[in-house]
């Protein structure tokens, strides 16, 4: 499941507006996390994985679940209670560590070789794996997501749609158009519901609607 929608990152395109090329930096980031300035953090999980998760699991037990950018979200716990292995990817120590303790999950660190200063905050129960790195030290992140997909693998992905010349992000704007673009030779797409979001806090942003887009990616080739 991925939050890349309120997670770094840059876009490029001719039809996001002012936000091309704008770029939210590690530090940026992780300021984010230290001033408690996480709206995007869902406390009872996302809805649209809720509804959704025959989709992604697909009648399967014990899959291997990726997510990327995943902050502390709770879906992580809520997938490895059901049997799953859940492996994380995260820049901010301070979210790995909150979830761990939020859940009342003991675990331990480790450091990872391959990639300096980086390191792995795994369950005592050995279900939850999650690394405290960028995931853009592993690779770029369309190219990296792809190499992790078998055939017939399922990838769910929201992403947030409004005017991107009213807000300069985050949570950056990504259009279909770059969904497809970026994924589309290896991944048949279906976007599975648009909901409307729109909340005060939008308001305050100088924005009329604000949606999040529900995509389930097919890997194909």
């Amino acid at each position: 499941m991925d939050r890349s929608a309120a997670a770094p990152g840059v876009l490029e395109g001719s039809d996001v507006g002012s936000q091309k090329d704008r770029v939210v930096t590690e530090e940026e980031w992780l300021q984010k996390w230290e001033m408690g300035n996480i709206g995007f953090h869902k406390e009872q999980g996302h809805p649209l994985l809720q509804k959704y998760l025959n989709v992604l699991l697909n009648g399967r037990s014990g899959l291997r679940i990726f997510f990327p950018l995943c902050g502390k979200a709770v879906e992580m716990k809520w997938l490895a209670d059901m049997g799953h292995s859940v492996v994380g990817v995260e820049v901010s120590e301070q979210a790995l560590k909150e979830f761990f303790a939020e859940h009342s999950l003991p675990y331990h660190e480790e450091p990872v070789p391959e990639i300096s200063g980086a390191k792995k905050l795994q369950s005592t129960s050995g279900n939850i794996s999650l690394y405290c790195c960028s995931i853009y030290d592993l690779s770029s992140y369309v190219s990296l997501m792809i190499t992790l997909m078998e055939k017939n693998s399922s990838y769910l992905l929201v992403t947030v749609s409004y005017d991107p010349n009213k807000h300069k992000g985050p949570p950056f704007y990504v259009p279909e158009s770059e969904i497809k673009s970026l994924f589309g030779n290896h991944c048949e797409i279906k976007c599975l519901q648009k909901v409307d979001d729109f909340s005060d806090r939008h308001r305050q942003w100088g924005l009329d609607y604000f949606l999040e887009v529900l995509y389930v990616l097919k890997f194909v080739a």
